[in-house]
């Protein structure tokens, strides 16, 4: 019994680097790999943080905006700050929000 197997696994050793050296031969002429799914993640990825960002903002909106509108009727109310970005950053046709706290 162990003669078979030491032979089984001889004629296995054999033929693996045999179709290594097979494969090698035909490595060049191989299409190349494709592209389509890191194309497809990073769809998804961006279009997660697109659906993110808008159900962020409606949020602000929804507990926020409400409050600040009770509190002070007729004044518009202030841009939400960016919430993973800390660097400085402009608002057009507005001021400049106070640092993040």
């Amino acid at each position: 019994m162990a003669s078979y197997l030491w032979r089984k696994y001889a004629d296995y050793v054999y033929n693996k680097w045999e179709r290594t050296f097979f494969w090698d031969m035909l490595e060049p002429y191989r299409r190349p790999k494709s592209f389509t799914p890191l194309v497809t993640i990073y769809v998804a990825a961006f279009y997660t943080g697109v659906i993110g960002a808008a159900i962020t903002e409606q949020l602000y909106k929804f507990f926020y905006q409400e409050k600040y509108w009770e509190d002070h009727p007729g004044e518009a109310v202030p841009l939400m700050k960016p919430k993973f970005y800390g660097g400085p950053w402009k608002v057009l046709k507005g001021d400049v929000l106070p640092p993040n706290e």
